[in-house]
């Protein structure tokens, strides 16, 4: 069906709040989540809606927007040229004593990584170490938040550090692929090089679920202007600095015009104005949630 693909890499720069829409435990508004593992992630089609409305706002011809993502109404006409896929985790922020917070990744984390990037064409030949029940894998050569054997702390919890020669690769790979060109994110690239700490599943686990940011609100009365009796409710968001990639796909376009786009032209289209730049996505845009950086992968 889709004749030509990339990567992208997502990296949060503020809370996101990709909401779920129904909520089971103590959080009103949870974010979304995977079924099968828990991790957090965000919905190709939310992704989709966000992009098609920042293009609207950068002045966009509503015929092309049309024509690449599908009619606004009557749906019916013809299906979008460009689809995205669900963004799945891979790393993610962890409160530490040293250095202030480390790129938290597993095994399984970094396997569904690689195995999405291999399969959309980017060369990715990486070796996972394997990790055991209260140690973790840090960067070899003591660029890493803790040396060889000693121990590293992770919110209230402590792992023995042990060298990685593969986990440096594995962050310089991301260093270099997930985040922008330029001196804006030149410091974070050098962070993700450096503090990609690898966890026992587990452990990546607990802190995914017990680690983002949970906000409470307030609702106010429009006529008294204080609270409503009953009106407080906590909202959850993906806290900043998490690091996600998703498949961006594209097809010949099907809006049935004489001069029919390849998918080619439709994913360059797409990418010309979207890689490397700052978008919003999710909810609570007024409070200044959602704001993302995205990048193509290389092919």
């Amino acid at each position: 069906m889709f004749q030509a693909q990339r990567a992208l890499f997502i990296y949060c720069v503020s809370p996101i709040h990709m909401g779920a829409g129904t909520a089971i435990g103590l959080i009103d508004n949870p974010i979304q989540r995977e079924r099968h593992t828990d991790y957090p992630m965000m919905v190709g089609s939310g992704l989709k809606g966000a992009v098609r409305h920042q293009f609207q706002a950068d002045g966009w011809d509503n015929n092309l927007i049309a024509r690449i993502f599908g009619p606004e109404t009557n749906a019916a006409e013809h299906a979008g040229a460009i689809s995205f896929g669900d963004a799945q985790l891979v790393a993610f922020p962890v409160r530490c004593t040293k250095r202030a917070f480390v790129y938290a990744t597993s095994p399984t984390a970094l396997a569904r990584a690689q195995r999405l990037l291999q399969t959309l064409g980017t060369a990715c030949e990486w070796v996972i170490p394997e990790v055991q029940e209260r140690f973790c894998r840090v960067v070899a050569d003591g660029k890493g938040p803790a040396g060889n054997n000693q121990t590293l702390p992770l919110e209230v919890f402590e792992s023995t550090a042990i060298d990685s020669p593969e986990l440096t690769g594995i962050a310089e790979f991301l260093a270099e692929q997930a985040l922008p060109a330029g001196d804006a994110c030149a410091f974070f690239r050098d962070k993700l090089k450096a503090d990609l700490v690898l966890l026992p599943d587990e452990d990546f686990g607990y802190f995914v679920k017990n680690a983002t940011v949970v906000e409470p609100h307030v609702r106010i009365n429009d006529i008294t202007g204080t609270a409503d009796a009953g009106g407080l409710f906590y909202t959850e968001n993906l806290p900043p600095e998490s690091l996600l990639v998703a498949a961006l796909m594209a097809t010949v376009e099907r809006s049935g015009k004489e001069e029919i786009m390849t998918a080619e032209r439709v994913l360059s289209c797409v990418l010309k104005d979207l890689d490397g730049r700052l978008i919003q996505v999710g909810g609570d845009a007024t409070t200044g949630r959602g704001q993302i950086v995205v990048k193509a992968v290389e092919g």
